[in-house]
């Protein structure tokens, strides 16, 4: 089953989905962090969802849209914005539904976010499954998202609709921001026990040695998926990281 609700605090609402077992107390939640121009429907966290309740009935999973995305109210990405979105889910969910362990699951863009959120806080999550993380966001938008002349546009100062099958706008602020919060700078060592990356050898979005070498320099747990694409569209390989993620987070 599921559900939805909103997060409001002073300037910011977040709209949220859960997936839970009907008449049972959660005791674990999953976050599902989702790529760019992705939302809260996202059918990949819903076959997560379904695949892990269907084994364990205490956990919930979250979905959220992050600034800009989806049916979110704020009109343009703002780097920072992300971060406030995260942090205030983190919070709501322990507080909700009185959860006592965390974990993150995220893609792409998501991916990046939650790296970079938990080199800036206090990690809140047991496990991390990343698939096909954003490692270098700036390069990832710029190159393999962004189409034609849109690059040459955002440098002009113009604001410029981006992504798949919706569009976010993005900004000259927003690229300069990517570029100064570039993760593979920071070290995030001393959280490799509690991360892995699976990513597809196929990946034409990011690329596959980005997440290879990242995670070769910070001791994280690596597994590649042969033959997947950044979507992972074939069932298969879709099924295989589910499986990987759930036996990572030991709710396999």
């Amino acid at each position: 089953m599921h559900k939805y609700y909103e997060i409001n605090t002073p300037g910011n609402n977040v709209r949220c989905k859960f997936y839970y077992n009907e008449k049972v107390h959660p005791e674990k939640a999953v976050i599902f962090g989702t790529g760019f121009a992705g939302h809260k429907d996202n059918n990949a966290a819903v076959k997560f969802a379904e695949k892990l309740l269907s084994k364990h009935k205490d956990v919930i999973v979250i979905v959220f849209n992050w600034p800009s995305h989806g049916d979110d109210v704020k009109k343009k990405l703002v780097l920072s914005d992300c971060g406030t979105y995260l942090d205030i889910v983190v919070k709501d969910t322990k507080e909700r539904f009185g959860i006592t362990e965390l974990y993150s699951y995220a893609t792409s863009f998501g991916g990046y976010l939650v790296l970079k959120y938990i080199s800036e806080h206090d990690d809140p999550f047991r496990k991390i499954v990343l698939r096909c993380p954003a490692i270098d966001m700036y390069d990832v938008l710029t190159k393999a998202i962004m189409k034609n002349d849109e690059y040459e546009r955002i440098m002009k100062g113009k604001d410029v609709q981006v992504g798949f099958d919706r569009k976010i706008i993005v900004t000259k602020d927003l690229l300069d921001s990517l570029k100064e919060n570039d993760i593979r700078k920071r070290d995030y060592i001393e959280y490799a026990d509690d991360i892995l990356i699976l990513h597809g050898t196929k990946d034409e979005v990011v690329p596959f040695e980005d997440g290879r070498l990242f995670s070769e320099n910070n001791l994280i747990d690596f597994i590649p998926v042969e033959g997947a694409d950044h979507r992972f569209q074939n069932p298969a390989h879709m099924s295989l990281a589910n499986k990987y993620a759930m036996e990572f987070f030991g709710l396999e």
